[in-house]
């Protein structure tokens, strides 16, 4: 192998590019990035950046010292054997990355609306966030809630338009979510409704009222960044679908972070998982792969959120679990568990509470029992639930 293009210059780009030197491939790798900004991470967007505690974000990486050829604001258009094609010509490769990541969901309507996505999102609707500004927010999911968190504080009036039972519905289930509708004070928070159009001046919801907006924000999710690849020979179900090796249908080509969609083992389903700890780690499989080396990507998929005060954490899949307990009230610090029909803890929600997070996610990765009497006891750590 001669020439590796890596295709996206976020963090699970940038992360394979390196992973590929430190195994010692010796050819030349190349690395697009649509953006033109130098590669950066994620998830402080919501946090630092819009709270306006930093203004970047950048990864520390030197692609020069890598020999990385980084080539910003170029865009990948096409894929055919052994060729990507971009906005600025085309590149020849005997390897492929596939790192294009994901974007955001939009509203309908001719109105104006902002997505959080990008270093730019950030700033523009960090801008945006003025005192006594009206803001609009669609979806009270992870994004929805970060940046209501966020608006709040910078002292607007929010609304929070979520078309679910409960915020956080759709991620862990309106039951988890019912719990987190207290942190919701002084935000005029709306459940079970749908938004017809973005408009002028607000957004109209189906049915006709008319909510009144300077800022509407769209956080209803995203889809994996996959248009390019559409005539391509190449396998595209909900991202690009990879095996538990991170390798695509296309021989030479692996695809990493919120546009691939690997098989678990573990949990014998297929994950396509929009997180950083994935474009964190991931890529060391698939340069391992595309190397020719044996390694599988099995993780325990893990995220955290900062939102109103709380540190929100989750680990594992919890459609694989057939029981749901709760340690502590939703007054205080607490956390939920999944088990499975057999005992075996699938996921862990936590809510101030790390040490449950990190204890269970060990307990995922073992495949542990776990004693149901013990485990709805607080005080008992998840460790020593185990049976």
């Amino acid at each position: 192998m001669d020439h590796v293009v890596v295709v996206g210059a976020g963090l699970a780009g940038v992360r394979t590019a390196e992973a590929l030197r430190a195994r010692g491939f010796g050819g030349e790798i190349t690395l697009v990035g649509r953006e033109r900004h130098r590669p950066y991470d994620r998830p402080p967007l919501t946090k630092s950046v819009l709270l306006g505690e930093s203004d970047t974000t950048f990864v520390e990486t030197d692609l020069a010292a890598l020999r990385v050829t980084f080539r910003p604001g170029v865009s990948a258009v096409a894929l055919r054997s052994g060729v990507v094609e971009t906005t600025e010509g085309e590149l020849r490769h005997d390897g492929l990355v596939i790192a294009t990541g994901a974007e955001p969901v939009r509203l309908p309507g001719d109105g104006p609306q902002y997505v959080l996505r990008t270093l730019d999102d950030a700033h523009e609707l960090r801008a945006a966030l003025v005192p006594g500004a009206r803001v609009a927010i669609i979806g009270a999911g992870w994004i929805g809630a970060e940046v209501a968190t966020a608006a709040r504080r910078a002292g607007c009036a929010v609304t929070v338009i979520e078309a679910g039972p409960a915020p956080l519905a759709t991620a862990v289930g309106a039951e988890i979510g019912a719990r987190t509708e207290r942190w919701y004070e002084g935000i005029d928070l709306r459940l079970e409704t749908m938004v017809h159009a973005v408009e002028e001046g607000g957004v109209e919801l189906v049915g006709g009222e008319f909510v009144d907006a300077h800022v509407v924000v769209a956080g209803i999710g995203v889809r994996p960044a996959v248009e390019w690849l559409a005539d391509a020979d190449l396998d595209l179900h909900n991202g690009v679908v990879v095996d538990e090796r991170l390798r695509a249908s296309l021989p030479g080509t692996v695809a990493v972070g919120d546009c691939a969609a690997w098989w678990s083992r573990r949990f014998g389903t297929r994950l396509r998982v929009e997180h950083w700890d994935t474009a964190l780690n991931a890529p060391e499989v698939a340069a391992a792969t595309l190397l020719g080396e044996d390694a599988v990507y099995d993780p325990v998929p893990y995220f955290w959120s900062e939102q109103f005060g709380h540190m929100v954490q989750y680990a594992g899949h919890h459609p694989a679990g057939e029981r749901l307990l709760y340690r502590g009230g939703p007054e205080g610090k607490w956390s939920a568990v999944w088990l499975k029909g057999d005992g075996t803890i699938a996921a862990v929600f936590a809510v101030d509470r790390p040490r449950d997070l990190v204890q269970g996610r060990r307990l995922i990765d073992a495949g542990s029992r776990l004693d149901a009497e013990r485990l709805v006891d607080p005080e008992v750590p998840l460790r020593d639930c185990v049976v």
